[in-house]
């Protein structure tokens, strides 16, 4: 019977992502792939240093239980490396215990064109441009910053935060701020406040992480004792009137998270730095720059805001 992929929350990762790569990248871009193959042969019993995925996917994985139908969470490498040059990737994840059993290593192809295949509802990657040629392509993507993040490895809980517009929803109302102004964009979402907003690129990611924390909700009543292992926070710089409108879309999705910032501006960094979380996801680069210090970042160049300098 084949493997019921499309019944799990798949999550694809490329390698750069999973680990730190800088080294091996620097000997593949300064020698050639020659001697960058020569170099992953000659490390290959070196274990790689955790990336700015690893605590993200680390939590992931340890939502599943040992009973093979208590395990929702899959995740895929999806590698540009060929199978030889990846083996120490491999290595490396088995060392730290990673039950990851399933890879792809496409050598030097784009790996986004397996996603589908393997029913994945993210991929995060360093590679600025594979995740631009998958959000071009309709795919779920985010690249990756580095971080000065200090994971605390004892700690089982997984916190994700997500910007609102552009990555949950479309950008539609930052396009009539962009051309209009703020003004017109609060006018706009107050006149829609109970219109729920088009779906945004990540929005198959935010609803599988959130079947994950209803999931963790339903066993906390069952159990009073149980401590629920997914938190969900979303930071955006709407504020009032245009809050009413990520309520309205959240209810239509039938979605609560554990805490909502409408931030009008403030620095994200100051909230994210309190509630720490695994991975944030935006829109806007300026956003990530600031917070990716603090937290596990992703960008998510989708939309108006990453064809313009300009941002909200």
């Amino acid at each position: 019977m084949p493997f019921p992929i499309e019944e799990k929350f798949v999550v694809a990762v490329a390698s750069s992502a999973l680990f730190n790569l800088e080294e091996s990248h620097k000997v593949f871009q300064e020698q050639g792939e020659e001697e960058y193959r020569k170099y992953q042969r000659e490390h290959e019993q070196v274990v790689l240093e955790q990336g700015v995925a690893f605590p993200l996917i680390k939590r992931l994985l340890m939502i599943n239980g040992e009973d093979p139908s208590d395990q929702p969470v899959e995740v895929i490498l999806l590698s540009r490396n060929d199978h030889d040059t990846g083996l120490r990737v491999l290595k490396s994840i088995e060392h730290y215990g990673l039950p990851i059993s399933r890879a792809a290593f496409v050598a030097g192809s784009n790996p986004i064109n397996y996603m589908e295949a393997f029913n994945a509802s993210l991929f995060l990657s360093a590679n600025p441009d594979d995740v631009r040629a998958a959000l071009s392509k309709g795919l779920p993507a985010a690249q990756v910053f580095p971080t000065e993040f200090v994971d605390n490895e004892e700690e089982a809980e997984l916190r994700i935060a997500f910007d609102f517009d552009g990555i949950i929803v479309d950008d539609s109302s930052e396009g009539i701020y962009q051309r209009l102004g703020m003004q017109s964009f609060h006018e706009n979402e107050k006149l829609k406040a109970g219109e729920a907003m088009p779906p945004g690129p990540l929005l198959k990611f935010f609803q599988e992480v959130s079947r994950l924390q209803r999931s963790e909700w339903e066993k906390k009543q069952k159990d009073d004792s149980y401590t629920p292992r997914v938190r969900v926070a979303i930071a955006t710089a709407r504020n009032a009137p245009a809050h009413e409108r990520v309520v309205t879309t959240l209810r239509s999705l039938g979605v609560r998270v554990d805490e909502a910032f409408f931030l009008g501006g403030i620095d994200k960094g100051r909230v994210l730095k309190i509630f720490r979380p695994h991975i944030f996801f935006d829109d806007q680069i300026g956003h990530i720059e600031g917070v990716s210090s603090i937290s596990p970042s992703a960008h998510v160049p989708f939309g108006v805001t990453n064809l313009s300098s300009s941002t909200k």
